[in-house]
């Protein structure tokens, strides 16, 4: 069977097809008529779409004739895109047309279309019309003039940086070459809004309204040239006036030479590199109505919206200017735009209103599951991760959580140095291996039976061996039971995740690793349990390599490493970071194997001084990081520094600061009191780098 893919391939991404069925010298971004219809204006053209890595057609002036190149061949043969048998039709039809010899089975290479660019060399010539000769005469505002541009909030200044001046008189010619004069008058005022090679007249009370001078060239656009270089929101009004009455109550505007112009989407979409929003604000009459309207769809792609002003579209009340000059202020105006974006974004937002905290109404404290000391570890809404290398005991120490969630109340058990509240509701716990075989996973349930005092397997802990499935449906597994454990046993008290690394194809890839990390973190949320995550490899003094690691790190309320002791019978359990404290500051707790008990026993905490080492050499090596890239820094940017690399709050990176100073690691700069340098602690430390 034909494949698009394939057709795509031999025909330069489209561009063979568009060349051979569209007729004419056209070229790449450059308008044209469109052939599919009786088109009476230029305004179609052939552009690549980045995104979708192919080139297609777009028609400004009647967006229903847009599309790929199987859409235009749709539309030359009668053919419906959207229809499956269509389809291949079309598919064949180019095989055929352009002798590619796919459907033969004999493909033939296709040289490559010859893409013409919209910014030729030599460009074409066009005929240019006769500029009419014109002059015209300044003069300063009278007092009358500048009350006029008043009463909408204009300043003379305003007028000024716009290059807005008043007229005294015009001369030019008609198209026959008759020549004319226009004077002001105070009835009659007449003012000009000036280009480097054209003049725009405008006279409000007068016909004609408008009058032109100069050239003009292809776009005019009033307020461009006054643009800053970004800004939060860009109005695109009717005439000259309303510009200049946005720009005097604070807000960004332009417009063009009318209202049923075609506006240039190549400027609409540099500007959207600038602006946040760009917001068409038409006059409430008919016609603006229905301007903004189509101009709306036609630069749909570019987000332009429209905002319609509470204005009955009068003679005297249709435009913005109108609704400045009604007494309307520009805090008026920010609640209309407010509604206007309340409206946009109604559905997000009303989604939004649920996660705000109501401080009337504060959150349940969350439940501590899983401590040690005075300090939480697991509670209820958060991630709790263990890592370590291989045979430091996880799994062990993981069973023992286990243990202590499943068993009878008032058992006196050990939990290996940490205290787990008791599950007195009888909430399902639920344990996924995604490493162990099936018999290694039955035994290790079964010690920590043992450990829970438990003669049966209660009820409400489920045990699973996801090694047989691929990891995307790992996850799916997951997500799954627990939504249905979550009701069978009204709640979730632990979630165990044993081997975290086997949902995703590499624990290196960043977009993978944040998708499931947040998936895990949205869970532990709607379901109000702890999950613990096991990552299998060795953490690199206080950080978790990969970006797995480092985004468990960042979401984690705690990490834990299990590391082999000195001891080597033993394994140390370090806290790398504690949301509520100082990693630094939680207990080193010892576990080891006992025969007699025939399970991993606590063996208490290691010394005060053990833990004052261990403060000293991670602190050492996070300094060697940070003066590695600079000889010298500030408190504030040393402070700012230790919070990013530890994942550390601020109070627990100044702590760490002073006792970085204690004990020499870090010292001040003798030329410059304000700043730190590497201390004298570390004698191997290389003095030559930068």
């Amino acid at each position: 069977m034909l494949r698009k893919e394939e057709i795509l391939e031999r025909t330069s991404n489209g561009l063979a097809v568009f060349k051979h069925y569209l007729p004419g010298n056209w070229r790449i971004g450059r308008n044209f008529l469109n052939p599919l219809y009786e088109d009476s204006k230029a305004s179609c053209n052939i552009y690549f779409d980045r995104r979708g890595g192919i080139y297609k057609m777009k028609d400004f002036g009647n967006d229903s004739y847009s599309g790929d190149c199987f859409f235009l061949v749709g539309q030359l043969k009668g053919l419906d895109c959207n229809r499956a048998a269509d389809f291949v039709e079309i598919l064949e039809i180019i095989d055929r047309d352009l002798g590619l010899g796919l459907a033969s089975g004999t493909p033939v290479s296709v040289p490559p279309a010859t893409v013409r660019r919209a910014e030729p060399d030599k460009p074409e010539e066009k005929p240019e019309k006769p500029v009419k000769p014109y002059q015209f005469r300044e003069q300063k505002f009278p007092l009358a003039e500048l009350v006029y541009w008043q009463q909408y909030g204009i300043t003379p200044e305003l007028l000024e940086h716009y290059k807005v001046c008043s007229l005294r008189e015009y001369n030019s010619e008609t198209a026959e070459g008759k020549p004319y004069t226009y004077t002001s008058s105070v009835a009659e005022p007449m003012y000009g809004y000036k280009g480097k090679q054209y003049i725009k007249l405008h006279r409000p009370f007068s016909t004609p309204r408008f009058l032109y001078g100069g050239s003009f060239g292809e776009n005019y656009c009033f307020g461009l040239e006054q643009l800053p270089a970004k800004g939060d929101t860009l109005f695109i009004t009717g005439g000259e006036k309303d510009v200049l009455s946005l720009a005097a109550h604070g807000f960004h505007a332009i417009c063009f030479n009318s209202e049923t112009v075609t506006i240039p989407p190549t400027l609409v979409y540099r500007l959207t590199f600038r602006f946040k929003h760009i917001v068409l604000l038409f006059d409430m009459d008919k016609t603006g109505r229905e301007s903004s309207r189509k101009q709306e769809k036609l630069l749909e792609e570019f987000g332009v919206k429209r905002l319609l002003l509470p204005l009955p579209g009068t003679k005297e009340e249709k435009d913005i200017s109108d609704y400045f000059k009604a007494g309307n202020t520009r805090e008026d105006f920010l609640k209309l735009f407010i509604e206007f974006l309340d409206n946009l974004y109604s559905d997000t937002l009303i989604m939004l209103k649920s996660c705000e905290i109501d401080f009337n109404n504060p959150p349940a404290k969350a439940q501590e599951i899983i401590s040690a000391g005075d300090v939480p570890l697991g509670t209820q809404g958060n991630l709790f991760g263990i890592t370590g290398g291989e045979g430091t005991g996880k799994s062990n120490y993981v069973a023992a959580i286990v243990a202590g969630c499943i068993c009878p109340a008032g058992a006196d058990i050990d939990t290996l140095g940490i205290q787990i509240t008791a599950n007195g509701r009888h909430k399902a716990v639920l344990l996924y291996d995604t490493e162990q075989s099936e018999v290694q996973l039955f035994k290790n349930v079964s010690n920590l039976l043992a450990r829970a005092k438990q003669p049966d397997k209660p009820d409400e802990l489920k045990a699973f061996c996801l090694t047989g499935m691929s990891r995307k449906e790992r996850l799916n597994a997951i997500v799954q039971s627990m939504d249905k454990f979550y009701y069978q046993y009204g709640g979730i008290q632990l979630v165990v995740i044993d081997g975290i690394a086997d949902l995703v194809k590499s624990a290196n890839d960043e977009a993978e690793s944040v998708a499931v990390i947040d998936e895990l973190y949205r869970l532990a949320g709607i379901y109000n349990t702890c999950i613990l995550c096991v990552l299998h490899f060795v953490p690199n003094g206080l950080k978790l390599r990969g970006h797995l690691g480092s985004e468990l790190q960042r979401k984690a309320a705690t990490i834990l490493s299990i590391e082999k002791d000195e001891e080597p019978a033993q394994s140390v359990v370090k806290a790398l970071k504690v949301r509520d404290g100082s990693p630094l500051d939680v207990p080193l707790m010892l576990f080891a194997w006992d025969e007699e008990a025939g399970m991993h026993v606590y063996k208490g905490e290691k010394p005060r001084e053990e833990k004052e080492k261990r403060k000293e050499r991670e602190l050492v090596n996070v300094a060697r990081d940070i003066f590695g890239r600079q000889t010298r820094i500030t408190y504030i940017d040393l402070c700012e520094q230790l919070q990013q690399v530890l994942d550390i709050k601020e109070r627990t990176a100044k702590s760490y600061i002073r006792f970085m100073r204690e004990r020499d690691i870090i010292t001040k700069d003798t030329a410059n009191q304000s700043c730190f340098v590497i201390g004298s602690y570390n004698l191997r430390w290389n003095t030559s780098c930068p």
